[in-house]
């Protein structure tokens, strides 16, 4: 049996990983809240996310905005429209702004540039999430003020990978995100739960793989198929219940990690949410996109919390996190140990 005193390094083999990862749970979610507390304490870290472009060049065939899905409404936000969203953002007290699209090339290194260095005007934390980019627009970008990127590897299996994203490389998808550590971003990552073929085996090779990074950031979420999409139907009932035990066994090897209550697992559970946040999570990501936008950028169908303006939100939001104790922080949530 894994020994899982709350004294213990948690340096598991693959073998203790899938171990937990078969458990119940139960003892699992206790020890990872425990933990959580213990090195990054009881603030929740709130960040404002900036869904500005749903046009993508990339085929994922799980994701609903891919290029082949012809009912998807394209948007794409402008300059102005995404500055007056961080100030927004800034104004409901967010530290950290995050800016997501998808691969929509109009966003090239000069216009990402202007975006972000108008953006770190505001006093904000930064978080990028934009996909596969040159090395060199990587270090125009953190240059110019980004702080942190997140890139989600999705899954370490290398065969399932190329599968699921045609035309892609899966040693790009590496290369990148070892390139982000280089130039010294905080930088996440993280799973699909899930996942067609996808086995326990391989999602305890992506949590090995987060502690081999050394992510900053981790974020885990149930798969949630999309009709228009070639894995439409392929909803498995425990993604969820999974999901929670990778995001709990994830906690428990990085420690003080930034882990997000990801808007899938509220989507899937209606108190869902709540329970990352007790099993481990951290952060929570309110989107501040503009309303008929947000319904837009259709990753996965029903999203949790569009049919919301962003202050009823946020103010549900925060009564969820007073409910179960905890308290929305006033840094930017920086990783590193409680002080």
């Amino acid at each position: 049996m894994v020994d899982l005193e709350l004294s213990n390094e948690y340096n598991f083999t693959k073998e203790d990983v899938i171990e937990l990862l078969l458990s119940d749970g139960k003892e699992l979610f206790e020890l990872a809240d425990k933990v959580r507390a213990r090195y990054v304490g009881d603030g929740i870290h709130l960040r404002g996310l900036i869904e500005f472009s749903n046009i993508c060049k990339r085929n994922c065939a799980y994701c609903g905005i891919q290029s082949s899905n012809k009912l998807a409404q394209r948007y794409r936000l402008n300059e102005d429209e995404i500055l007056e969203l961080a100030k927004k953002g800034v104004d409901f007290g967010y530290k950290t702004i995050v800016l997501q699209s998808g691969e929509d090339d109009y966003f090239s290194k000069d216009v990402m540039c202007r975006i972000i260095e108008r953006i770190k005007e505001l006093d904000v934390a930064l978080t990028l999430s934009i996909g596969e980019r040159s090395y060199e627009d990587y270090k125009a970008f953190k240059d110019c003020g980004a702080d942190r990127y997140l890139l989600r590897i999705e899954t370490t299996d290398s065969k399932l990978y190329k599968k699921l994203h045609p035309n892609m490389s899966f040693e790009n998808r590496m290369e990148c995100l070892y390139n982000l550590k280089e130039l010294g971003y905080e930088t996440g990552t993280g799973c699909l739960v899930g996942l067609p073929e996808q086995t326990v085996e391989s999602l305890a090779d992506d949590i090995l793989f987060f502690k081999k990074l050394d992510a900053d950031m981790v974020g885990i979420g149930p798969f949630i198929p999309h009709p228009e999409t070639p894995l439409a139907g392929e909803l498995n009932p425990d993604n969820f219940w999974m999901s929670l035990k990778v995001m709990a066994v994830t906690r428990l090897m990085l420690k003080d990690v930034n882990i997000p209550a990801t808007t899938a697992m509220e989507t899937i559970n209606p108190n869902g949410r709540v329970l990352a946040l007790t099993s481990g999570a951290n952060v929570v990501m309110p989107n501040i996109t503009l309303g008929e936008c947000k319904r837009k950028y259709e990753i996965y169908p029903n999203k949790s919390g569009t049919e919301k303006d962003a202050e009823d939100y946020v103010a549900s939001l925060v009564e969820k996190i007073n409910s179960i104790g905890r308290f929305v922080s006033s840094n930017k949530g920086f990783r590193s140990p409680l002080k």
